[in-house]
């Protein structure tokens, strides 16, 4: 009973909007780490839904022509850092004798955009549940030193909030760790985080294709609708201006229910989970991440990447 109580707490608590995004995920590695979790697979499931139904709120706050900007001028260095990632992943998958299939997820969920990349090709490469554990167990653990670091990262190389909020959308994998990151180091990192990461997640689409046609599978795509919401909500802040404080209040939701998410992805990492990863898919995983962030840092603060 103790251990539901806490957990119900902690998840009010970083949904009231008195916390910051890399808080709540502490707190959840924390509880995660201590306690057995007492709600497993509804904090999976209600996390990834809540996830989506934030980024859609979000839309309220971003203007439709910085969207399109946002794809259209990242669509080379998109495809390249994508090709790269993928190529140089499955390469350091064979290296260290990752299986093959957890070396894939591994490396497109680095590529693209984290646990979603894994959860919409995992079933197309038939991936056991053992292998979407470590899969998604190595991008998660990766995904909480991004949050955590990042932004402290970026105050000390002296970033501007356009360079921080396309590199935190280069290098961090999954769009609730990015927007946490962006969210802490200022409002303008946050729009440009958001809208290129979600202009990178389209990417599952022709990389789930691919897959499949690669593979000879007829498993079914899971396409993310919710990008397509976002778009949406962006085309009613363009267009419709009447809604002016509604767009607000559904911008102000999306933060608080974003980092009542980053809790329920801390929490969902155990001792167990670090243990069933391995170092292989670990080292893999880590080195992959290291040279996404260095090199795709690099470029920004060359300018060789910009928007």
């Amino acid at each position: 009973m103790i251990p539901q109580l806490i957990f119900i707490l902690c998840l009010l608590l970083s949904a009231s909007g008195f916390i910051s995004p890399p808080t709540a995920l502490a707190i959840g590695l924390v509880f995660g780490l201590a306690v057995p979790h007492p709600f497993p697979d509804h904090a999976r499931r209600y996390s990834k839904f809540l996830l989506q139904a934030s980024v859609v709120d979000l839309g309220f706050g971003m203007n439709l022509h910085e969207v399109l900007r946002a794809g259209r001028s990242g669509f080379l260095y998109t495809l390249l850092g994508i090709s790269f990632a993928l190529l140089v992943g499955m390469a350091l998958g064979s290296l260290f004798g990752v299986r093959r299939v957890p070396a894939f997820l591994i490396s497109t969920g680095t590529a693209i955009c984290g646990g979603s990349a894994i959860a919409a090709v995992g079933p197309i490469t038939e991936a056991t549940d053992e292998e979407m554990a470590i899969s998604l167990g190595t991008v998660f653990v990766l995904n909480s030193v991004a949050l955590l670091t990042f932004p402290a990262i970026g105050t000390a190389l002296k970033m501007t909030q356009s360079q921080f909020g396309l590199w935190a959308a280069l290098a961090i994998h999954d769009t609730s760790s990015v927007v946490g990151a962006a969210a802490k180091y200022g409002a303008q990192a946050l729009g440009v985080a958001t809208t290129v990461k979600l202009a990178r997640a389209l990417w599952i689409v022709p990389v789930s294709l691919a897959t499949a046609t690669v593979r000879g599978a007829k498993a079914k795509i899971q396409w993310p609708w919710f990008i397509g919401l976002f778009c949406l909500a962006a085309v009613s802040k363009t267009y419709l201006p009447g809604g002016t404080h509604a767009y607000g209040l559904a911008v102000q939701l999306a933060r608080m229910g974003l980092t009542a998410t980053l809790f329920l992805i801390g929490s969902g990492i155990s001792v167990a989970t670090i243990k069933r990863v391995g170092h292989r898919p670990w080292l893999q995983g880590m080195i992959l991440w290291l040279l996404v962030l260095t090199g795709s840092l690099g470029l920004i603060r060359a300018g060789w990447i910009a928007l």
